[in-house]
């Protein structure tokens, strides 16, 4: 990625690293409480709730090419069962570990000659500027990574009736009888035979007959 735009310090996953310093080996240990930014997980599917409290801990560690953090976010995802389609939360956890690169330093950590635009080298990188630096598109990696593409509500979720959409996991028995449309025409075939032995038990015509005879009449 190129060079961040102007960054705001008041941006709470934009951390300022002055303190640090650029001594290579010295440490620092960070604890942030944020509010979750807006589509904050997998669109559509789960994810933390725009607003909803995200816990981080972090670990700034100098290097020669700029800071590396490590760190993980705490936090509570809401989604939909993809089975029953019941709503859901999981505790999520999610590990991450990025370098954010001094944009005056090789990769060798020395300070460059002059500068030199070379976007494709950049492209995949994340800079430090003034200091400062934007967690924020590695947060949102990390927990798109921690989070299940296909959630649901428990493991053994049997989902939901396909004829009827009622939630299998409530009633397990559930089913409907199953009818071959190929036997539709015999059943109705064999009605109209029971019919037909029903006449004749009761001594009476069948009742095609019967109405033929009122009509002679």
């Amino acid at each position: 990625m190129a060079l961040n735009a102007r960054l705001d310090h008041r941006n709470p996953l934009v951390f300022d690293t002055h303190e640090l310093g650029r001594r290579p080996g010295a440490l620092q240990r960070l604890t942030r409480s944020i509010d979750a930014p807006k589509d904050l997980g997998i669109q559509g599917v789960i994810g933390v709730p725009e607003g909803a409290p995200v816990k981080l801990d972090l670990r700034l560690e100098s290097v020669m090419e700029g800071v590396l953090v490590t760190g993980t976010a705490r936090a509570q995802a809401k989604g939909e069962c993809v089975r029953c389609l019941e709503p859901l939360e999981l505790s999520l956890e999610a590990e991450f570990q990025e370098m954010f690169s001094y944009p005056d330093a090789d990769d060798r950590g020395r300070p460059k000659a002059e500068p030199v635009d070379d976007a494709e080298d950049d492209e995949d990188m994340l800079f430090i500027e003034d200091g400062l630096f934007d967690l924020e598109p590695v947060l949102r990696d990390a927990v798109v990574l921690a989070l299940p593409m296909q959630p649901v509500c428990q493991d053994d979720c049997l989902g939901l009736c396909s004829e009827c959409g009622v939630r299998l996991t409530d009633d397990p028995d559930h089913h409907h009888e199953a009818v071959d449309i190929r036997w539709a025409a015999l059943q109705g075939l064999a009605g109209s035979l029971e019919d037909g032995e029903k006449d004749e038990i009761s001594g009476e015509a069948p009742r095609p007959a019967r109405a033929n005879e009122k009509q002679e009449k």
